[in-house]
């Protein structure tokens, strides 16, 4: 596993520090096609240090598990909603469906494209917000398959034989969290460059996140014993995780490590509250089959 550890984070972070130092020079799309790049390293790492990708079940099989793969597509739009929701109930000013937040984040041009086709902006959010639920998950699980059969099917396993099904599960979210330091510090991965707490407080609070993402993944993994399962959760979470910041007014930017992305602590809520019901209640929900 040493061997496995240091190529998967050796040869993201190298990557990491590399676009995040040159990512206003490469530009916002180059740098988007450099994250969804390094998301294949940590399977590549498995097979540099001598590991297996065997018996991660490749081949889907949906009989008497249809309901997994239906909690790995659904649930993730469901607890981002319910956290944006529940950020912009404490915070009611923050909700800002005018289009600022997008030109804020991707230009004033890419405002004017949307309006150019006689779309309004909230139209655009429900466009978006369909499309998370139907074909982006499928799309982005490519991607996310190449960290979720590192993470979940070649790491976690060792991590919760060596130490426990709890122990291991919480490590393995840590790890997981630890990989993106170098995006969140110094690109302003998720939380932005200026906010409360920077620079230390967004990554330890990523590491949260990632447990109980981690919790639920490794849940409808062992479920369903098919690699594709987590990883279409994963894809979903990263599709509807980029919704919620697009509604709110830029001036709550600042608030980032609250919300209303399902990376900040009062919108990963309802995220937590559904992991730790899967963690504490292990015997009847998780360990049995």
């Amino acid at each position: 596993m040493k061997r496995y550890y240091l190529f998967a984070f050796g040869i993201s972070w190298v990557i990491m520090i590399f676009a995040s130092l040159y990512a206003v020079r490469f530009g916002r799309q180059v740098f988007q096609l450099v994250l969804a790049g390094v998301m294949f390293v940590p399977v590549l790492s498995v097979l540099l240090s001598g590991g297996s990708l065997k018996g991660m079940g490749w081949k889907p099989s949906f009989s008497g598990k249809k309901k997994y793969y239906a909690i790995a597509w659904f649930l993730p739009g469901i607890v981002v909603t319910a956290g944006a929701a529940l950020f912009c109930l404490i915070f009611p000013g923050s909700l800002d469906l005018s289009g600022s937040a997008m030109a804020a984040q991707a230009g004033q041009e890419v405002l004017d494209a949307i309006q150019a086709q006689g779309m309004s902006y909230s139209m655009y959010l429900a466009v978006s917000a369909l499309q998370c639920l139907t074909i982006v998950p499928l799309i982005n699980m490519i991607p996310a398959c190449g960290e979720e059969s590192a993470w979940r099917g070649y790491m976690t396993p060792h991590l919760k034989e060596k130490y426990g099904r709890e122990k291991g599960l919480v490590i393995s979210g840590i790890i997981w969290g630890v990989w993106h330091w170098p995006l969140i510090i110094l690109a302003g991965y998720e939380y932005g460059v200026q906010y409360f707490g920077a620079p230390f407080l967004g990554p330890l609070l990523f590491c949260l996140i990632t447990i109980a993402l981690g919790i639920l993944t490794d849940y409808v993994y062992e479920r369903t014993q098919c690699i594709w399962v987590p990883a279409i959760m994963h894809g979903s979470f990263n599709a509807w995780a980029t919704l919620p910041a697009a509604a709110v007014s830029p001036s709550y930017a600042m608030y980032s490590v609250l919300g209303p992305a399902p990376v900040g602590l009062i919108s990963a809520l309802p995220m937590m509250l559904c992991a730790y019901m899967i963690f504490r209640k292990r015997g009847k929900l998780y360990g049995l089959r």
